[in-house]
């Protein structure tokens, strides 16, 4: 595939962290281009005037976002834990938009100071004064209209938010405004108004052909305030604001049922885990990969393939043991059925127009299984061959992770990568391209790559 990148000046100024391109005329296949930030770590943010896009302003580097993609193919970034505009390092609240067509960054909301408190307002009434609170490890989906949504956090929170990009505000939809709620599961598989997952950060989520949202997992709270990792599946309709306990315990740090590789069962269930990643398939069918299983204090390599209208879960690929998995390259650009990522939490992930999964970085093991430490290898999954394909990247890790090469800004290169980092965020654009934002390794990122699968 191709994409087509303009170039035909470039702004850089590594110490504010800003960095920015206006669009030219490359065409790259299968490489990375680094399109904004800087290419040093522990960049401060640069927000400008509120609701004005400028090809100065550039988020300050950080851990823990989350991310949309609206209707219009702009990408949205949420809080995290990083640096604000005076390079405070703490948690953020503040929103922004990228326009990819644009190559520019807008501060839509938040504050710009680390360490904001939530304004909650009344419970289902938007507000232009209503905004989550600073914190990381939150979960997100889109919904049908363009609306935003927002669940949890590293507060170990379970207030679900709503943001309408057109009018700017954000609407408190469920969940309590205290940190630490435990969860209400009410019967497996019946919805309830009264239903609502407990406090959690690190989950998975996931929407559906139907506009309905999926939570998996987290470390937080279940039924109890019993806190741990979990492994519970819940569904959430925006129409009738429910929410629908799917599958998994309600209590915390349930062990996982693999069953037969490649088979679906009823019994099968993944493990409890944090940190996790998830994609959906043209099908409908939810997939995870890895995590981190804080009960046995190891990450994890196993692939699986959630189907929502038969409610079974089928162990797809990776180990089904604990410990150090180390991961089986091959040749790079080579398809094998042997080959397979390592454990690994807090990468990141994308799907593509074929319906393939896409893998990069995280923390934990690369070829060498002395070393547990970031990673920046990309990996791509065929559901329809069952196979990996290691496709860029280093095979091993350190534990400050490869090193970037940035190259040119706004020219994509085939040496180009980016460094080995963990907790960064994705999006997939409305042109079908990847992007990377930040993420940390010894510190954190602020740097903004494209890639062309």
């Amino acid at each position: 595939g191709t994409a087509i990148i303009t170039a035909t000046s470039t702004q850089d100024n590594t110490k504010s962290g800003t960095a920015s391109v206006a669009v030219g005329s490359a065409t790259t296949n299968n490489e990375w281009t680094w399109m904004s930030g800087s290419s040093t770590a522990g960049a401060k943010g640069v927000y400008g005037t509120i609701g004005v896009a400028s090809a100065n302003n550039v988020p300050g580097a950080r851990t823990g976002s989350v991310s949309w993609t609206d209707d219009s193919g702009n990408l949205w970034l949420f809080g995290g834990t990083g640096l604000d505009s005076v390079g405070t390092d703490w948690t953020l609240n503040d929103l922004w938009e990228f326009s990819p067509a644009n190559n520019e960054w807008t501060w839509v909301s938040g504050s710009s100071i680390a360490g904001a408190k939530g304004v909650y307002g009344t419970l289902g009434v938007a507000s232009t004064s209503n905004v989550p609170g600073a914190g990381g490890g939150t979960v997100s989906w889109t919904d049908k209209s363009g609306n935003l949504w927002l669940f949890g956090g590293d507060q170990f929170e379970n207030a679900l938010w709503e943001f309408n990009p057109t009018n700017k505000e954000w609407t408190w939809m469920s969940g309590s405004s205290t940190a630490g709620a435990s969860g209400t599961y009410g019967t497996l598989g019946v919805p309830s108004i009264g239903n609502v997952p407990g406090g959690r950060w690190g989950s998975v989520s996931w929407t559906d052909g139907s506009g309905n949202f999926w939570l998996f997992g987290g470390e937080g709270f279940g039924a109890s305030n019993a806190g741990g990792v979990l492994n519970d599946l819940w569904e959430f309709n925006p129409t009738t604001k429910n929410w629908t306990w799917v599958s998994g315990s309600s209590n915390a740090n349930a062990v996982g049922v693999y069953g037969t590789l490649g088979g679906p069962s009823t019994g099968n269930v993944p493990g409890a885990r944090s940190d996790a990643v998830g994609w959906i398939d043209g099908s409908g069918n939810l997939w995870l990969f890895g995590g981190s299983d804080n009960l046995f204090q190891s990450d994890l390599n196993d692939l699986w393939e959630f189907n929502p209208t038969a409610k079974t879960w089928t162990w797809v690929s990776g180990s089904n043991t604990h410990g150090v998995i180390v991961g089986v390259y091959g040749t790079q650009r080579v398809a094998a059925a042997n080959n397979v990522p390592g454990s690994r939490c807090s990468e990141v992930s994308w799907i593509d127009g074929s319906g393939n999964l896409w893998l990069f970085g995280g923390q934990g093991y690369g070829s060498n299984g002395t070393v547990n430490g970031d990673l920046n290898d990309l990996w791509e999954y065929s559901p329809a061959t069952k196979e990996w394909t290691w496709v860029d990247g280093s095979n091993t890790g350190t534990q400050q992770g490869p090193s970037g090469v940035y190259g040119t800004l706004g020219f994509p290169a085939a040496t180009n990568v980016p460094g080995g980092r963990d907790s960064a965020v994705s999006w997939t654009d409305s042109s079908g391209n990847f992007w990377l934002f930040g993420g940390e390794s010894t510190e954190s990122f602020n740097d903004l790559w494209t890639y062309r699968p």
